[in-house]
């Protein structure tokens, strides 16, 4: 029995459907089942309710082999730390409690060298609290998401411009959720890995803002800028915007970790840490089409 956790989100939903291809029994967790496609309800067995109850990952976990694990993100939490790890805890006593004998979770890269990196530092005290069970655990260790472009969109739509904190040439790894969904699904089908390791999702090459302004020029065939936003700045427009201090204030220190300590480039670029979908590909395919929408 496969349980994968946040079935609706950005990557639980790639990852529900590659390993539906197989022919793995699967149990989800989901809030609200009406967010699952109709195919997929036919094919699952559904435990309503959050991750983060006791009751619902018990009832989960009963009976499982692997779990996908993903910590929504939430942008109203109080402390990060506290957010990531209360969530975590019950799912810990779970996987002793039921016997599941492998997770695989969605991380970050920079484990061994961030410090005081908001989302970042959480999420690795979040890998250490699932090692803490004994459990055997595949640790998705990421760079930014692609995805991360959809929100300025309208920026690059309206303005030819997008932001961020990094400096303009600073070349960093960056991956396509589709990708990492074909990694965590690739270890969910395989029972034959033991052990506690770090997996990471490189995509095939580092881009600086200024390499990603040049290759959405191109594909959008109009000029796209680049346009870097000083700590204090990007700390307002995220508060500004309704997320709560604490959250903001982490990923104000994750992007300062990012520029100033490189804790993307931790992790050597490998074969096996290379994914194939490039930022090219990856702006034909879906940024294009949001920002002509």
């Amino acid at each position: 029995m496969l349980v994968i956790t946040a079935p609706t989100g950005q990557i639980g939903r790639q990852v529900l459907e590659k390993v539906l291809e197989g022919d793995r029994p699967i149990r989800v967790i989901a809030r609200d089942p009406g967010k699952l496609p109709a195919h997929v309800r036919e094919r699952v067995e559904v435990v309503q309710g959050t991750h983060s109850d006791p009751a619902v990952v018990n009832e989960a976990f009963a009976g499982a082999d692997t779990v996908f694990w993903l910590v929504p993100p939430n942008v109203r939490a109080e402390s990060v730390d506290g957010y990531i790890l209360d969530f975590t805890r019950p799912a810990c006593e779970a996987i002793r409690s039921q016997g599941v004998k492998r997770v695989v979770g969605i991380s970050t890269l920079g484990r061994g060298v961030a410090k005081n990196a908001g989302q970042v530092s959480a999420a690795l005290a979040m890998d250490e609290l699932i090692e803490s069970t004994g459990v055997a655990y595949r640790a998705l260790r990421l760079p930014g998401f692609m995805e991360n472009m959809l929100l300025q969109a309208g920026a690059i739509k309206h303005r030819g411009m997008f932001f961020m904190t990094i400096s303009p040439d600073h070349k960093l790894p960056t991956c396509a959720t589709r990708d990492i969904a074909t990694v965590a699904a690739r270890l969910l089908l395989d029972d034959s890995w033991t052990g506690q390791a770090g997996v990471p999702v490189l995509g095939p090459e580092d881009l600086s803002p200024n390499d990603m302004a040049q290759i959405m020029s191109e594909v959008l065939d109009r000029p796209i800028r680049f346009q870097q936003v000083p700590s204090e700045g990007y700390l307002a427009s995220l508060t500004q915007n309704g997320i709560s201090p604490a959250w903001a204030q982490g990923l104000v220190d994750m992007a300062t970790e990012v520029e100033e300590r490189d804790i993307y480039r931790v992790e050597p670029r490998t074969p096996e840490a290379s994914t194939p979908t490039t930022f090219r590909q990856w702006c034909e395919e879906v940024l294009k089409p949001a920002v002509l929408s």
